[in-house]
């Protein structure tokens, strides 16, 4: 059963009662991520998400890693481009103990000066670490070049340069900003008691007071164009993308079936023809993201660099074949039936239900269950897929980036 509250102090409360299981998960999700970063404020948001863990006015950094080692939970965090969460995975008879760590975590934080500057090197080199995985950087690098010099198309990370510049005056000024009760969603999902928790939720939240005072969002322009940078390396990271749509407009799922058939997954177009027929790439999927006002379709491919322009040749001819209408009801049938399934089965995990619980409020401003996910998902016509086929059919209007040892675009 789901339950939903909104304090006195405008923060959501959402919570599912899964009495079946033995677990909880719990999480903390403030809506900030790197697109409400100002430009020079570039890397932020995820170095906050760093300084959480870094001592509060009760806890030292150690007692806080101790707080749910000891009780064999866990405890974590991660930023994205639109929300932050901090979360912690506990048995049942843990969550109050979960929640009154996770509110000291993030509002008793003492930001201390010293823990700033030993954390800078530790996110720098990170970001050094982030830089060696060209798998991963050519979708930053996709982002960057698509919605030029908008916040949507910055690292999440942030730069070294930008992370050397931070003070403990940034940090503070944007956390106030930030990380007040209108801007935080707490999602729980598991074995709880939902009268428990909202006294709990009371008692340690019900007196935070403030308001977000964050920026105006702005969408972001799509940019055609083509940007390669020269690496030392054994393989061409090829990353491809075009305008997709944001995530409250329902032509997402549609464009998630193709993405399914062209490629997602070993049985798809691009799987089945770059590397079962030709043996040109390990590694080749497409993919949909979506953000709150803006979207992008993706298509992704590992490869030497002697073979980069057969495949590109190769993606092309898959985009047109899906142009002219050779989609067939079978593989709709199973790009549908592979959306279902890899939706039901991820909800096996409270973490997974309790991240759809907050995403869905996030986005919608309601919880959105998976049965109407699935229902919108048979509910798109062969036609609608159809007409979004002809829109991604033309790799002319893809921006294109890469990364390797190759003469570009």
């Amino acid at each position: 059963m789901i339950h939903f509250t909104t304090l006195p102090n405008k923060i959501t409360l959402l919570v599912e009662e899964i009495p079946h299981v033995r677990s909880a998960a719990i999480g903390l999700w403030f809506k900030v991520g790197s697109r409400h970063e100002r430009k020079e404020e570039s890397g932020i948001s995820h170095f906050i998400e760093h300084m959480m863990f870094k001592g509060t006015i009760n806890r030292t950094a150690k007692e806080i890693a101790e707080a749910l080692d000891q009780v064999g939970g866990q405890l974590n965090a991660f930023t994205t481009k639109e929300y932050t969460c901090y979360y912690a995975r506990v048995l049942d008879e843990h969550t109050l103990l979960a929640l009154e760590i996770l509110h000291d975590m993030v509002f008793n934080s003492k930001f201390a000066e010293e823990d700033i500057e030993k954390e800078k090197n530790v996110v720098i080199e990170e970001i050094r670490m982030y830089e060696d995985a060209p798998d991963e950087l050519i979708h930053d690098l996709l982002t960057e070049v698509m919605w030029n010099n908008h916040p949507l198309g910055r690292p999440i990370l942030g730069e070294i340069q930008d992370i050397e510049s931070l003070t403990r005056e940034k940090v503070v000024n944007y956390y106030k900003r930030y990380y007040t009760p209108d801007n935080l969603i707490i999602a729980v999902a598991g074995r709880v008691s939902y009268e428990q928790l909202l006294e709990k939720t009371m008692e340690l939240f019900g007196n935070i007071q403030g308001e977000q005072k964050g920026d105006k969002l702005t969408i972001p322009e799509f940019n055609l164009h083509s940007f390669s940078r020269r690496k030392d390396s054994e393989q061409v990271h090829l990353c491809l993308g075009t305008k997709g749509y944001a995530i409250n407009d329902d032509r997402i799922y549609g464009l998630n079936i193709l993405s399914t058939i062209l490629g997602g997954g070993i049985s798809s177009r691009l799987f089945q023809e770059l590397r079962e027929r030709h043996g040109l790439v390990y590694s080749v999927y497409s993919y949909t993201t979506a953000y709150q006002d803006a979207g992008l379709f993706g298509i992704y491919a590992g490869l030497g660099p002697n073979k980069v322009n057969e495949a590109l040749e190769l993606i092309q001819k898959q985009l047109k074949e899906l142009k002219t209408g050779n989609i067939t009801a079978e593989e709709v049938e199973r790009a549908r039936q592979q959306i279902k399934g890899n939706l039901l089965l991820s909800l096996e995990s409270v973490t997974t239900r309790m991240s759809r619980l907050a995403k869905s409020y996030l986005y919608h401003g309601k919880i959105i269950s998976p049965e109407e996910i699935v229902e919108k998902v048979f509910n798109v016509s062969m036609e609608n897929i159809k007409a979004m086929a002809e829109e991604i059919s033309d790799l002319a209007n893809f921006t294109k980036v890469s990364i390797g040892p190759w003469e570009g675009f």
